[in-house]
This record gives C-alpha cells, sequence and structure tokens, in this order.
C-alpha cells in the first residue's frame, strides 16, 4: 500500500488498486470516424465502401506504377522521334535541301500567340466540367488517388 506521502507526491503504487481499461474497437471507431469524412464530407465514395484501405492503396499503386511506367516509356520515344526530327531538318537545312523563310515563320508565330491569347481567356464549359468531375472523383476516392500518384512516381523512377 502506498503511504499517506506518497500519495500526497504523486507517486502510488501501480498494483494497489485496479486499474479499468476501456477497449476500443478500432474498425468500428475507423468506420464511425473517418478522417476523410471530416475532410470532405460524408460522401465517400463507393469505392471507399466496398474495399478496405489496403486494398484500395494497392489498387492504386499498382494502375499508377504501369501508368508512371507507361508514360515513361512513351515519353522517351516520343522525345527520340521529335529531337531526331529536328536533327534531320538541321541536317537538310545545312545541306541545301531546305530553306527556311524566317521572316513567315515569325509572321505565322506571331499570328497564332495572338489567336491564343484569345481563346485563352474564355476557357470552355466542358473543361471546367471535367475539372470539377475530375475534382470530385478525387476527393470520394482519396485513398485510391493517393495510391495512384504514389504508384505513378515510382512507375516513372523505375
Amino acid at each position: 500500500m502506498a503511504t499517506a506521502d506518497q500519495r500526497e507526491g504523486g507517486q502510488e503504487d501501480p498494483e494497489s488498486e485496479d486499474e479499468v481499461y476501456e477497449v476500443v474497437d478500432l474498425t468500428e471507431y475507423a468506420r464511425r470516424h473517418q478522417w476523410w469524412s471530416r475532410v470532405f464530407g460524408n460522401n465517400s465514395g463507393p469505392i471507399a465502401e466496398k474495399y478496405s484501405v489496403a486494398t484500395q492503396l494497392m489498387m492504386g499503386g499498382v494502375t499508377g506504377w504501369c501508368a508512371g511506367y507507361l508514360f515513361q516509356r512513351v515519353g522517351k520515344i516520343a522525345a527520340t522521334a521529335v529531337g531526331g526530327g529536328f536533327l534531320l531538318l538541321q541536317i537538310a537545312n545545312h545541306s541545301g535541301y531546305v530553306q527556311v523563310d524566317w521572316k513567315k515563320v515569325e509572321k505565322d508565330v506571331n499570328k497564332a500567340k495572338k489567336h491564343l491569347k484569345k481563346k485563352a481567356n474564355k476557357a470552355a464549359p466542358e473543361i471546367n466540367t471535367f475539372i470539377e468531375e475530375a475534382t470530385d472523383f478525387i476527393k470520394r476516392n482519396i485513398v485510391l488517388s493517393s495510391g495512384f500518384v504514389g504508384g505513378f512516381f515510382l512507375g516513372l523512377a523505375s
């Protein structure tokens, strides 16, 4: 038993009293208090209701890795093709096979700039709708989306 001096000093014998602990079922607690529900609202999406968090992360990660890997491979092929095309044009220009009218190129580029500036001020409603839908999907499926982004970066790195 703890003496009166020990109790006043805040030092009690842990074996002297039976301590009562509350048992918390973490799966039920997680279902009722989802952090993304507080952040993004109660509609957590159909995927979040069907699969566990680990399954969602794995699905997102695998699809993200595949997309990143394909993006990397296609990007390398496209960069090689564009670079090779420019190299061939420079060789043809240097050899005299191609003559470039730089005044006309400059005029066409300026015309294209003006046209793009005019069109850029008015965004198409389809683009705004797509952006809103994509944002809504990401909010409803935040775990899947974060797995996809991580997998995408891993696919780019591999």
